[in-house]
This record gives structure tokens, C-alpha cells and sequence, in this order.
């Protein structure tokens, strides 16, 4: 059966890994496609097996996000193409080295492409969907997000800001037609391991999905409506919970009197003691 076509989706990140699991699983659903990374040639190979087997229109665009000259032509092109109903940001990259052990330059790189750059790609689509009253974003966060101690903590603070934006983007857009939803892979056999400097091949295969699994749990996710999915929780009441209590603190973090427990240390510091 022929799906319905969905307008156009950009996803980021798209040569391999989730991004080319996207790719693959957003034509099936009825998308047109434009994938943008780096290498191109594994683009058009991606490309042309995806048109064969789908008869979607998929454009490649060679781009490296880290580049501002790139950027800002894939920023253009969402800003200007009104058949984009969808923007993946999948692109990224990791680290897993303690920050004594890391370098600074390559941290600021890392905070460019996940931060920098998938901000201003989504400035450049949102307020065209905002217009139109129809579109979506899909962020590719992490559970470092919400276990920063986990691995490097440059890495961490990137997706935590990834998990906030799509948050605040979701309080913002809801009422106008535009859904966002951030995703939180834990570890995940991609190259992702390997070119953060620890393959795959050495975590416990316990705690690794494969990236099909993780996109499938993500568009399911999505479909929901679901604002953040984590396909690898099971026990799904604990991010319930934890989003309960996060909303419930939110409304008693500023005041104008100071917190009980901090008047009597203050107290104590006046006398000396």
C-alpha cells in the first residue's frame, strides 16, 4: 500500500547510524527525504537504495555542520523549502574521556555541532512551520541528559541543553500546530562508539540496542506525541515520576524569602559559630 506523502523531511547525521535509520524508516512512512552529513558518497549510496526501494524523492546534501559556510546553506534551505514538514537533528558527537583528560578544542568542537549547530538549525525551520501551522522536530538527546556522571561531562551538559530546548520548544510550539520531541538513546551499536575512541565492541552487550530498535521505539514515541521517549527504560513510571516532581519543584525555586533550612546556618555564621 502506497503511503500518504508527508511532506518533506532534512534529517542531519544521515550517512549512517540512526540518522540512516531514520532516513530508511521516515520514505516508508511517506516522506520525502534530504540527508545531510559529511560524507557524500555514502549519502548517494544511501540515497539511491532508498529511492529504489521506495520511489521517494531523496536529495543528498554534503555538508559538514561544523562549518558555518555548511550550516548556514542547510539553514537557508530550511528556511526557504516549505515542503520540509520535518527536521531531524541527529547529528552529533561524543566523548567519554574524564575532563583532565580531554581537550578543550576538541570539546569546543563537540559543543558547536550539538549545540550550536542543532540550534540554529531549528531556528531556521520553526517559525516557517509556525507559519504554516504544521510541522515537527525531532531531537536526538541522550540518557546522559539526565546522568551526567556518566560519561564525559562536556558530552552530558551538550544533551542536557538538547532535553531542555525541546522542552521549553514543546511549552512554546504546542499551541501552534508544531510538535517537538526529544529522544534519549542510551548506548547504541552505531560508529558513534568508535569515533568517540571506545568501540562498541568493548561496553557489556547487556546495555546496547541496535540503532533499528532504538528508531522504531523513537517514531512509535512519536507518534504518541510522546515529548521525551527513552526506548531503553523499561520501567517507564520512574521518568513519570521524575517529571512530576521536576514540575512540581519548578513552581517553588524563586521567592523572596530565604529557604528555612539556610536562615539558621545564616544565623550561625552572625554569631560566629
Amino acid at each position: 500500500m502506497t503511503q500518504a506523502h508527508r511532506g518533506t523531511a532534512l534529517i542531519t547525521g544521515a550517512s549512517s547510524g540512526i540518522g540512516a535509520i531514520y532516513a530508511e524508516r521516515l520514505a516508508r512512512r511517506g516522506y520525502d527525504l534530504i540527508l545531510v552529513a559529511r560524507n557524500r558518497d555514502r549519502l548517494v549510496t544511501l540515497a539511491q537504495r532508498i529511492t529504489n526501494e521506495t520511489q521517494r524523492s531523496v536529495e543528498v546534501v554534503g555538508a559538514d555542520l561544523n562549518d558555518r559556510t555548511d550550516l548556514a546553506a542547510v539553514e537557508a534551505k530550511l528556511k526557504h523549502d516549505a515542503s520540509i514538514t520535518l527536521l531531524v537533528n541527529n547529528a552529533g558527537v561524543g566523548a567519554h574521556t574524564p575532563l583532565l583528560e580531554t581537550d578543550v578544542d576538541a570539546m569546543t568542537r563537540l559543543i558547536e555541532l550539538n549545540v550550536t549547530a542543532l540550534t540554529r538549525l531549528t531556528y531556521a525551520a520553526v517559525p516557517g512551520f509556525v507559519a504554516r501551522g504544521t510541522g515537527a522536530v525531532i531531537n536526538v538527546s541522550s540518557v546522559v541528559a539526565i546522568s551526567p556522571e556518566t560519561l564525559n561531562g562536556v558530552y552530558g551538559g551538550s544533551k542536557a541543553f538538547v532535553l531542555g530546548f525541546s522542552q521549553s520548544l514543546h511549552h512554546e510550539l504546542a499551541d501552534k500546530g508544531v510538535q517537538v520531541q526529544a529522544v534519549l538513546p542510551g548506548a547504541t551499536a552505531t560508529d558513534f562508539w568508535q569515533t568517540a575512541g571506545l568501540p562498541v565492541e568493548h561496553l557489556p552487550k547487556e546495555i546496547v540496542m541496535s540503532a533499528q530498535d532504538l528508531v522504531d521505539a523513537a517514531l512509535i514515541g512519536f507518534d504518541r506525541h510522546e515529548v521525551v521517549t527513552i526506548p531503553s527504560l523499561h520501567a517507564g513510571e520512574e521518568w513519570d515520576a521524575y517529571e512530576t516532581t521536576r514540575r512540581s519543584m519548578a513552581q517553588h525555586l524563586s521567592s523572596s524569602t530565604l529557604a528555612s533550612r539556610y536562615v539558621t546556618a545564616q544565623q550561625d555564621a552572625s554569631c560566629g559559630i
